[in-house]
């Protein structure tokens, strides 16, 4: 098997370059790409003869624009990152006849209710970044039967910046913190995400009727603040020295930002489980783990 990875160093890209690697044949690209290849996705005539040139069975792609905030003031560039570029890989997958993996996101809704969203719920994103990894869905579907489209929530790795980073970092600077507790999801590592991918492509590669849309997010549900309490309770029993002794919850209200964000990140994974035989562990878990390497404890 020949995988073609674009958008390789980014927090679920590099997972993906050690989960993927034992399925055959691994070319990992990343925006700089490779003499003759291109990974910039920006260049939507140079990602469509990389896949030509590289002919592989399986292109997955870990490249996005995900800057939220940003998104609604360039929301040209969000579009032909997000949209535009994720179509012309099915076209370019169409071709040759491949498969592609692509990732997509709880803000494809709108955030409403109090249960998890399930892969058949209307859509309806509150922002440009919503928008155009919609659009990039439903481009990929019109051009390419043979796809695995995963969404998931509240992506975190310890390479990389990352919401934990930040929270310790504030916790070290300050006696209070306040983040916001009327949102709700739940924290899904980036190696989580890398290694559901590998079993749901081998799953793919055997049987084509296990393509579609699933969510992939860790079990349990949590607010950003409940995520928080959990970080620095975490570091506090690792030993280290914080100057915040309280993390006072918030609404959304009490931060503005350009972008409005759901309420309801919740994404049911009954349809992966499944399908593929997969379990999900809580997502504590994998936060735990994220931790340890980036605390440096045992």
């Amino acid at each position: 098997m020949k995988i073609l990875l674009f958008g390789a160093n980014g927090q679920v890209g590099w997972e993906l370059q050690r989960s993927l690697a034992p399925l055959g044949e691994l070319l990992a690209l990343d925006v700089a790409g490779q003499p003759g290849l291109s990974g910039d996705f920006t260049d939507l005539e140079g990602l469509a003869a990389t896949v030509a040139t590289v002919r592989p069975d399986f292109i997955v792609n870990a490249a996005a624009h995900t800057a939220v905030d940003k998104a609604e003031n360039e929301p040209e560039l969000a579009h032909t990152i997000n949209a535009e570029a994720p179509g012309v890989l099915a076209q370019a997958a169409a071709r040759i006849g491949a498969a592609l993996v692509h990732y997509s996101t709880d803000y494809v809704f709108d955030g409403s209710g109090n249960r998890p969203w399930r892969e058949d719920d209307a859509t309806g994103p509150l922002n440009a970044y919503g928008r155009t990894k919609l659009e990039g869905e439903a481009r990929i579907r019109a051009a390419l039967p043979r796809h695995l489209l995963l969404r998931t929530s509240w992506v975190y790795a310890a390479r990389g910046s990352n919401f934990a980073k930040t929270m310790l970092k504030l916790a070290r600077e300050r006696e209070r913190l306040t983040v916001i507790d009327d949102q709700f999801g739940a924290p899904t590592g980036a190696e989580l995400l890398a290694d559901v991918t590998a079993h749901a492509i081998r799953a793919l590669a055997a049987d084509a009727g296990k393509a579609g849309t699933y969510h992939v997010a860790a079990a349990g549900v949590t607010t950003w603040h409940g995520y928080a309490s959990y970080v620095l309770q975490a570091a506090r029993q690792a030993g280290q020295a914080l100057k915040a002794e309280h993390v006072e919850p918030v609404p959304s209200s009490a931060f503005k930002t350009a972008a409005t964000r759901p309420h309801n990140s919740r994404l049911d994974t009954a349809r992966l489980r499944a399908t593929f035989g997969l379990a999900l562990p809580p997502w504590g878990a994998g936060v735990n783990r994220m931790l340890q390497e980036i605390l440096g404890t045992p």
